[in-house]
């Protein structure tokens, strides 16, 4: 409850900065905008508010559980190790098959490149935030609260991933959409606790999932929300079903791939040190 108030009121904060330096109207205006994440300068601050959901486990660490609140993260110089290496191998390997493998559709312009230059480190710290705070939940504080209190992978990696895909559940879209969205980010969850796990801490997990989400919301998006800094946005939306079950079922074949790749890579670079 204390993370949710946490998180919840940044996203207050946020919009009453915005009401103080520009006035209401603004603030409504921009709170559109935020729910639909359709031009370039509302997709970083959705990003932004995310940041109440990193601050809000490392008070809970700190005042409920009388640990130091860093301590969600792990040891921070892994981290910082862990991040380059999932970022590095990740990204790499998704701008090589950019490059050299054909998606099976034409992707459709979308952002000029100055514009999208423009907004780029912005954008760049939004997705640290966001993709950081959603390591931070659920791989740093549940993952390590139920670990420590249960032995049972199905509770402290199984449980926490489950929820994490429930939350990306889409009403809007067909249900085998929907569903077959939650399967493939709860099973990017799964990989994300077996990469926390065999590190000790979420550097490795947050690279992977700051690459990722690099490419779909900065290189290549879905048209619809958040495809408003995309360089390119598919030529089909997420009612295009018949498209899109078939690229969802793929990706989540490269997820398990990435993942495959990065654990050789952390027993290859953990021998050598």
């Amino acid at each position: 409850m204390l993370i949710i108030a946490v998180y919840f009121g940044g996203i207050l904060a946020l919009l009453g900065v915005i009401w103080a330096s520009a006035g209401f109207d603004a603030m409504v205006m921009w709170s559109a905008r935020l729910t639909a994440g359709n031009t370039p300068g509302a997709v970083p601050l959705v990003l932004a508010t995310f940041s109440g959901m990193a601050i809000g486990p490392m008070i809970a660490a700190k005042v409920l559980h009388k640990r130091p609140a860093m301590t969600v993260f792990g040891p921070m110089r892994g981290v910082l190790r862990g991040f380059g290496l999932g970022a590095g191998v990740v990204g790499g390997i998704i701008g090589l098959s950019v490059l050299l493998i054909d998606p099976g559709y034409a992707p459709v312009p979308n952002v000029d490149a100055s514009v999208w230059l423009a907004f780029l480190p912005l954008a760049l710290l939004g997705l640290l935030i966001q993709t950081g705070a959603e390591e931070v939940l659920f791989r740093g504080y549940l993952q390590q609260q139920l670990a420590a209190r249960f032995k049972s992978p199905l509770i402290w990696a199984v449980l926490p991933s489950a929820v994490f895909g429930l939350l990306h559940f889409n009403a809007s879209a067909d249900a085998s959409i929907a569903w077959l969205t939650v399967a493939a980010t709860g099973l990017f969850g799964l990989l994300a606790a077996d990469l926390t796990r065999v590190t000790g801490n979420i550097g490795v997990a947050w690279g992977f999932h700051f690459a990722n989400n690099a490419f779909a919301l900065l290189v290549v998006a879905l048209d619809g929300p958040l495809s408003g800094l995309a360089l390119y946005t598919t030529p089909f939306t997420a009612a295009d079903t018949a498209t899109l079950l078939p690229l969802i079922a793929r990706d989540m074949a490269v997820t398990l791939s990435l993942w495959a790749v990065l654990r050789v890579v952390i027993r290859v670079t953990t021998a050598r040190t």
